[in-house]
Formats: C-alpha cells, structure tokens, sequence
C-alpha cells in the first residue's frame, strides 16, 4: 500500500469502523475497495473513486496527486437535514471560511 492508500483506509476504519461498513455504504464491493487500497488509487475506476470522494468529503483531484485534502462544501452537505440552527449554520459558513482563508496564508 502506497502513502495515500493507507492514509485512505485509516480514514475509512476511524469514520467507519471497518472497511466493511464503508463498503455497504456507497454500494461497493469490498473486494474492490481492497483492490482499490492495494494496487492504488490512480489505477482505479473513475465511478467507484468518486463514490469514495464523495462519501468521505474529500478532494478528487488531491487524491489522485496523492494526498487526502477536506473538501469543506462536501463536509457541510453531510449534515444537510441535520436541525442545526441559523446561528451554527453561520458558524459552520464562517469555519469553511476559516480553513480555506488558511491556505491562501
């Protein structure tokens, strides 16, 4: 497992619990993602990476240059539906705000 690989399956098992889970969540094999996990990332199907992206918020374009990099907006979307009220909303805008005004630094 390369560097990203295995930093991707450490944030499945602590999101997750097992990669199992993740699996049964975005509809995967897991017989794929274990593939995915050994042969790597950047030899992967485009749809089933995306699925992983998506599910854990994450970059696409990052993951395939090697690193794990949040994707704020994707993060947020996750607790759509959630009863947060108009100020913790404006809370999480302004902590999005934060994160990204951190890497223009």
């Amino acid at each position: 497992m390369n560097n990203v690989e295995t930093e991707l399956k450490e944030l499945i098992l602590k999101r997750y619990g097992s990669l199992s889970e993740f699996c049964k969540k975005i509809d995967l094999p897991w017989t794929t993602l274990d593939s995915i996990l050994k042969r790597g990332v950047e030899k992967a199907n485009i749809k089933n990476i995306l699925k992983i992206t998506a599910e854990l918020g994450i970059d696409v374009e990052s993951l395939a240059a090697g690193k794990i990099v949040y994707n704020p907006s994707d993060i947020a979307a996750h607790f759509e539906g959630e009863d947060f009220t108009s100020d913790e909303w404006e809370e999480i805008e302004r902590f999005k705000m934060f994160v990204r005004s951190k890497r223009e630094n």
